[in-house]
């Protein structure tokens, strides 16, 4: 399906590399990777373990695979690992933790996407033989099916204090960390030092065409890799991606701000529509969930007329629509987006 007519809001995912990201991604010094001897990737490696404040990182084809490999790098078969229930991992992973990693996902109900540590000691498993071994929490910051909601620092300190003396790992789940860095000013390292392991995507707000790292100590990358290379992720010479990743890194964090902007603009105009609602308090960074549950149509329907009148948007959940704003869509775009959508509503 071509896009070039529609204002196309379905995802954060659809933005096109710049021609000077193309040129930066032409110009790469490459190697083979599977060597650890491509000079591109190592320098991405290197400047996202610097900025996450780990010792290593793994550049990988996506964000799947990052939660992945660090949920089968940090587990057995047989454990539990908890998340809250309208997680990306347990919702829109196909079930790979249980497929690839032989674990079971204890699933909690947020709000907002947000876990409380209060919620959390009744979700351990006693240490008897019979139940699966609690072992890791995974959080999700920005929080995806809660509408790009940011995780609350103190909360993320209390967690990760239950889980050292619990003798649970912690995984985040950083797609969009970029998004929460340049939302609250809180440094992804500060962030990410609550967690034995942090994945982050480039092909998301930065506008980078492939890729995702994740990055943790040094032995923990070294198991990653190994089952990187199992899952069919070692690339050869990769640089010529990496580099577009070095580049949107780079060039593309604090322009987030703008699709920040966007997103308010266009959950202001669109929450004055009598049969939707918006939770404004949920639009903290780029993307918007409608509610279009009162309005009597489902969200498939309302999809479908909107790409009619050419806006594109996805599913958000049973009950709502998505729009998520990134670097390929103007400010006058979303403007006429939100008009699409009040008119298609009323």
């Amino acid at each position: 399906m071509s896009t070039e007519k529609y204002i196309d809001l379905r995802s954060d995912t659809v933005t096109r590399p710049s021609k000077a990201m193309r040129d930066a991604m032409a110009n790469a010094d490459v190697g083979d990777d599977v060597f650890s001897e491509d000079p591109t990737v190592i320098k991405l490696q290197e400047k996202v373990a610097a900025l996450l404040g780990k010792e290593k990182a793994l550049y990988v084809p996506s964000g799947v695979m990052s939660n992945q490999l660090a949920i089968k790098s940090h587990t057995e078969p047989g454990d539990e690992i908890i998340c809250e229930q309208d997680a990306h991992i347990f919702n829109y992973e196909t079930a790979a933790p249980s497929l690839i990693s032989s674990v079971q996902v204890k699933t909690i109900p947020g709000a907002k996407g947000v876990l409380r540590v209060e919620q959390l000691p009744t979700s351990l498993r006693p240490k008897v033989y019979y139940m699966p071994r609690s072992r890791l929490i995974c959080l999700e910051n920005t929080h995806n099916r809660a509408g790009g909601t940011i995780y609350p620092i103190d909360e993320i300190k209390k967690i990760s204090g239950f889980a050292r003396a619990n003798g649970l790992f912690m995984h985040l789940d950083g797609a969009r960390l970029w998004n929460a860095w340049v939302a609250t000013g809180i440094h992804p390292k500060e962030y990410a030092k609550y967690f034995d392991s942090v994945s982050v995507c480039f092909s998301k707000g930065l506008g980078a065409p492939i890729g995702s790292a994740i990055v943790g100590p040094a032995d923990f990358i070294e198991r990653a890799r190994k089952w990187r290379k199992v899952y069919g992720g070692g690339m050869r010479q990769a640089g010529i991606i990496a580099a577009g990743a070095l580049y949107a890194l780079e060039h593309n964090v604090e322009r987030l701000k703008e699709d920040h902007e966007k997103a308010s603009y266009f959950a202001r105009k669109v929450s004055a529509t009598q049969n939707v609602y918006v939770d404004l308090d949920t639009v903290q960074t780029n993307i918007v969930l409608v509610n279009v549950e009162r309005s009597g149509r489902r969200p498939e329907e309302i999809i479908t007329a909107l790409k009619g009148k050419g806006l594109l948007v996805s599913l958000g959940t049973y009950t709502s629509i998505r729009a998520v704003m990134h670097l390929d869509v103007s400010m006058e775009e979303v403007k006429r987006a939100a008009e699409i959508f009040i008119s298609t509503m009323n």
